[in-house]
């Protein structure tokens, strides 16, 4: 998924992966990774911390945040254009 976030949005997977404080626009990026993860693709939340060199409270957060902005119409469309590619990225995982 970070691979696929920082290709959607072209940002560093390296700097999605950095443990520490990013700039607004990569940590957004990381947060809709880690949703869309979590949410989506129903990875744990503290797997999903562990691949980004997060705590699982900072996936929940991520997570409440990225739900609170999908009430903007133009971000709910960003979001659900990286879940329809998750889905089809993962498609052999979701189904085994």
């Amino acid at each position: 998924m970070i691979d696929v976030c920082a290709a959607l949005y072209s940002v560093s997977s390296k700097e999605l992966r950095r443990s520490g404080r990013s700039g607004t626009d990569v940590a957004r990026v990381r947060q809709i990774a880690m949703y869309v993860s979590h949410v989506t693709l129903g990875i744990s939340m503290q797997e999903v911390g562990r691949c980004f060199a997060r705590d699982r409270t900072t996936v929940r957060h991520a997570c409440h945040l990225i739900e609170d902005l999908r009430d903007d119409d133009e971000f709910d469309r960003t979001v659900m254009t990286t879940e329809r590619v998750a889905i089809a990225a993962f498609k052999s995982r979701l189904e085994a």
